[in-house]
Order: structure tokens, then sequence, then C-alpha cells
């Protein structure tokens, strides 16, 4: 089987990678990337991409059609990827997760490709009180980055799709160590605390909820989505990917993260302003359609993952929130030195 990843040298990608490799012999990765983080390794003794068979270059608003000759499957993630990245690009976001996205899905109806992957988010849930939120609830994604999602999900539902399988996999916040690491995810940025100054700083109340899920599981849950038939699930489905263990508030991932690091303080910034983004979400339809893909990872050992793999690292800055491991932050040094355009356009 040939598979296109697009996005693959980001946080999801490298472990994914690796997953695929491991898991499904017969496979050939074909990796598409614009490189903004090919750069940011962490820990890794070795480049990723080794075990990719191509890797092409590119900005996904210039996908190359011939690209998607001979593929079968496709997983899509590339996107501007988080809340902060989203609101400071906004029209880029709209024109990179939502149309250049729907441009590759449509090219990959027309070549025939059998298996369409969409890295969607539960963030388009947003603010949701009550029970926790299944995919029949109402969306109200209350950022860009969230709207990007949900805009192309809608499309992705109204295709006229041919043959082609579509899963929009809905996931929970990411977590966990890759060799593409991210610190701008809550459960990473607690144990960055952790290990670089000694005091989780919760920069909220602490109170909102958080689905979250380890890069691992986000990786087996793909691999189901990839071969996934038509009479699992239906020709388009959009799933929540995660485990109803998983769903936590802020303030218990802080504390989580300093009883398995002991001598951790936890400083909660109790005058924050209500963060709105606050949901739980309900996992029973993916256990339901993917039994042999349930989450593996414990929550004690996404976290004694990444302390071994930050201390690994050798890393030591308490000041990391302004560091190249902060997607934004590599962004704007991007920008400051010349090397993007204020539209996230290679420029040197």
């Amino acid at each position: 089987m040939k598979i296109l990843v697009t996005g693959n040298m980001g946080y999801i990608g490298p472990v994914l990678s690796e997953h695929l490799r491991t898991n499904y012999h017969d496979v050939e990765i074909i990796g598409y990337d614009t490189g903004f983080f090919a750069h940011c390794l962490t820990n890794a003794s070795k480049l990723p991409e080794v075990g990719v068979s191509h890797q092409y270059f590119g900005d996904l608003r210039d996908f190359p059609a011939q690209l998607m000759d001979g593929i079968d499957g496709v997983v899509h993630l590339a996107a501007i990827s988080n809340d902060p990245m989203g609101n400071q690009f906004e029209k880029v976001t709209e024109d990179i997760n939502f149309k250049a996205s729907l441009r590759v899905a449509e090219l990959a109806k027309e070549f025939g490709v059998r298996s369409y992957v969409f890295a969607s988010s539960c963030s388009m849930y947003g603010i949701s009180e009550g029970a926790p939120r299944k995919e029949t609830d109402p969306l109200t994604p209350l950022t860009a980055y969230a709207r990007s999602k949900a805009a192309m999900e809608e499309s992705l539902a109204s295709m006229k799709l041919g043959d082609m399988n579509v899963t929009c996999l809905r996931f929970a916040t990411a977590c966990g160590m890759s060799e593409r690491l991210r610190l701008d995810l809550v459960l990473n940025d607690f144990v960055a605390c952790a290990l670089t100054s000694g005091e989780i700083t919760v920069l909220s109340d602490g109170s909102p909820w958080r689905p979250l899920i380890d890069v691992k599981d986000m990786a087996r849950a793909i691999g189901w989505a990839l071969f996934r038939n038509k009479d699992n699930g239906g020709q388009v489905v959009s799933v929540n990917v995660g485990s109803d263990s998983w769903n936590y508030q802020v303030k218990d991932l802080a504390v989580a993260v300093s009883e398995n690091i002991p001598g951790v303080n936890v400083s909660i910034n109790k005058n924050a302003p209500p963060d709105k983004r606050s949901y739980r979400v309900d996992f029973l339809l993916y256990r339901q359609l993917a039994p042999s893909h349930q989450p593996l990872m414990t929550l004690q050992q996404s976290i004694s993952e990444l302390k071994r793999g930050i201390e690994g690292m050798g890393f030591k800055d308490a000041n990391f929130r302004q560091s190249d491991l902060m997607r934004l932050k590599m962004l704007e040094r991007h920008m400051n030195e010349g090397r993007l355009s204020s539209n996230l356009r290679w420029t040197a």
C-alpha cells in the first residue's frame, strides 16, 4: 500500500511513520511537508524520515496533483496546528487548513485513492457543559483552528466521493514524546515546567476539561482508519478518538505530573479569566468501531516517557515557552530572521 502523509515532518509524523513501518510491512510512505519544523529534532538518534520511501517539500497551497498518482491512502496531518498560531495567522489558517486541504481531498478522489484520513480535533466542541460530547452533538468551534476543522469535515461529508473512504479522526489533545517534541501542549508543557524549574505554572484557573491522547495512540488510530472498510462506520465517518479515562481537568494533569516527578510545586493562576475551551468527550463510537486499536498508553506512562525524553535531551531551559519547541515562537523566529513572509511562505 502506497501512503501519502502530508505534514509528516511535525510532531505526529515521526511517531506515525515508525508505527506504520513496524506494523504494516507492505506500506510505502510518501512524505510531503513545507519544512517549518523539520530541524526541530528532540532526542532523535537519526533523522526520522530515513524510513520514508520518498520525501517531498512544498507548501500545501501548491500541492502538485501528480504526487497523488498511484497513492492508495492519504493521511492528512498538514495544518496550522493550534489555537495560538491560528489566532495570529487566521487567513493563512483558512487557506491551508480548509481551502488547500479540501483541494488535496478532491485530488485524492480524482486519482482513485481508496482511503482518506483527516486529522480533525475535539476542539470543535468548544465550550460544552453537561454530558460528554458525542459525534452527534452540535459543534461550537471558538477559534480559527477549530473552525477550519469543522469546515473541512462539513465539506468532506458533502463531497461526491466515488469509491473513496473518508475517516475524520476527532483527536483529543495530543501529548507524549516525539522526535519532534512540541511543548505547546498542556501535558508536555507541565512536564517541561517540572523538569526545568521545579514548578508547574498553570496559566488558567485549572478548571477547564481536556481529553488527552498520547501520540502513539494517535498513530494506532490512523492505522485503523487507513484500512477501515466501508461497512465499519460507513463511507464517511467522524469519530472522537481517545479514551473516557483520559478526560481530565487541567489542574488534575498538573497534580499528576507533580506526583510522578517528586519535589515539584504546582502554581495555579486562580485570578485568570475563564478559559472557554472546556469540554469532555464521549469515546463510545471509537470503542465500537475500533476495538483492536484502543489507546494503550496510561497518563503515567506518557509522563514517564516525556520525562525520560526531555532529560535525555539535556533540556534545562526554564524559559522554554519562548523556545523553538513552541510552534508559534518558531514561526515568529523564521519571520523575524527573514525566512518566512507574513502569509507563511518561504522567502529564502
